[in-house]
């Protein structure tokens, strides 16, 4: 089983991929971000130190359209399971098939709407929007981008969200109490402004 995970959330991503393709017995070839290829290649020295036979976990860091294209092509993968964009997932699509029409499992990136209703309330709902949208800076793939907020609290609900958005402390990762730090790349930091 081929898996390519994304820079965000490296840890949870891999665990993801790993469990389930282990579980059913096959190998895998886990393709990590370029970005984020550390905590991946850590996990990998763990399963050898555990004692899983070799071959049987490998993991592969490299840039997408090179290393990540030719394990959704290759003809000894049977299955890729991919996270990311949608974008790249439509590809991998193209990948499996144009190869050995291998099984493509894709999560990919999208909008995750809230809606909030008069019956609300105020605090909880600006609460659980705030996390939905700041939450690991906002790189998630299922960020709550899009709020919806009937008319009766619109003012109340948008007053409370821009105060705590207001009074988030932003600086650098390693700064004690920051709550928002810097985004992974100037990719990133244009997609979430």
């Amino acid at each position: 089983c081929g898996c390519i995970i994304p820079w965000n959330f490296p840890l949870v991503m891999q665990a993801w991929k790993l469990a389930p393709a282990l579980a059913a017995g096959c190998t895998v070839v886990l393709k990590t971000s370029e970005k984020t290829p550390l905590t991946a290649l850590y996990i990998s020295k763990l399963v050898q130190e555990a004692g899983f036979p070799p071959g049987v976990v490998n993991t592969l860091s490299g840039f997408g359209p090179v290393a990540g294209k030719h394990l959704a092509c290759h003809a000894d993968v049977d299955k890729i399971a991919f996270t990311g964009s949608t974008a790249v997932g439509r590809m991998i699509e193209g990948y499996a098939s144009n190869s050995n029409l291998k099984t493509v499992t894709l999560e990919l990136g999208g909008k995750s709407p809230m809606i909030v209703f008069d019956d609300a309330d105020v605090d909880v709902a600006v609460s659980l929007a705030h996390t939905a949208l700041f939450l690991n800076q906002g790189q998630c793939c299922c960020a709550g981008s899009r709020t919806f907020v009937q008319e009766g609290i619109y003012d109340k609900f948008v007053a409370a969200m821009v105060k705590k958005a207001a009074a988030v402390k932003v600086g650098g990762c390693m700064e004690a109490d920051i709550e928002q730090g810097p985004q992974i790349d100037d990719l990133q930091f244009q997609k979430v402004l």
